[in-house]
């Protein structure tokens, strides 16, 4: 079966960029190159790596519709992902909902304007 195994994330400023994950994750970075940096997710759960890279086009204009392969990330407590989204410069887009049965999902623009989601799992949920 094919599987994902990288992402990218395309940024004007790969300063800002790179401090918005490390602070909201604590994902960690290695400069490559000079428009190039890998992200390191983690390595304690099943997930892949990935990087920043120097943008390449236009940046998303706000509130047009996505034209991208959007990833989620796993999180463990979508309210403070939340909280910690809007301290690091980004904006939620889509407010958190309820999968009943699976847990919470919501979506976020990161400083570059990149959307992405955050999913908290649980069960429990009606």
């Amino acid at each position: 079966m094919n599987r994902v195994v990288h992402f990218e994330v395309h940024a004007d400023d790969l300063d800002r960029a790179e401090r918005f994950y490390t602070q909201v994750f604590g994902w960690t970075t290695q400069h490559w190159r000079d428009d190039y940096r890998l992200l390191v997710t983690g390595t304690d759960t099943p997930g892949i790596d990935g990087a920043i890279m120097q943008r390449q086009g236009p940046a998303p204009e706000p509130g047009q519709p996505l034209n991208c392969f959007s990833c989620s990330i796993d999180v463990e407590d979508i309210g403070a992902t939340e909280k910690a989204v809007a301290d690091a410069g980004g904006q939620q887009v889509l407010e958190r909902m309820t999968i009943p049965g699976v847990g919470y999902v919501a979506y976020f623009t990161d400083t570059e304007g990149n959307v992405f989601g955050a999913y908290q799992s649980d069960e429990s949920v009606a």
